[in-house]
């Protein structure tokens, strides 16, 4: 199940039943399936606060995964900063609802095992986003 939440921002997502099976659609593709996977959106403060308290990370990011898949099926808490992606969104010259699918797909292909802190996980990351934002 795919759940949408926010903390004090207020957020509400567009599409969500078509972003539900695009996602799911997501997991299909990189065979895995879908357990619980909560979505929530926040400001870029509270998600500062959760990179510092449990990543150690002093700066801004527009999202965190925690993971708790378990053998095939996906599961986790993503956290997706509203602000952050505002702004990367002006920045890259891209609309709104584009980069927050990109961010959200991120957020679930971390689930799905992938990484980015190498060039070349980052490249690998980069091709998947594009590859399922195009399946959109």
């Amino acid at each position: 199940m795919i759940s949408f939440n926010s903390l004090s921002v207020k957020f509400d997502l567009p599409e969500k039943r078509k972003i539900k099976a695009w996602l799911q659609s997501l997991a299909t593709l990189e065979n895995k399936g879908v357990g619980e996977i909560a979505f929530i959106f926040c400001s870029d403060d509270e998600l500062l606060q959760i990179n510092q308290q449990y990543l150690k990370h002093d700066y801004y990011t527009d999202v965190i995964t925690f993971d708790y898949s378990e053998n095939t099926d996906v599961s986790g808490d993503i956290f997706i900063s509203v602000d952050t992606v505002r702004a990367n969104a002006k920045k890259y010259n891209q609309s709104f609802d584009e980069e927050l699918r990109r961010v959200m797909a991120h957020g679930v292909l971390h689930l799905c095992g992938y990484k980015d802190k190498t060039s070349a996980q980052k490249k690998t990351m980069r091709e998947k986003e594009d590859f399922y934002l195009s399946k959109f």
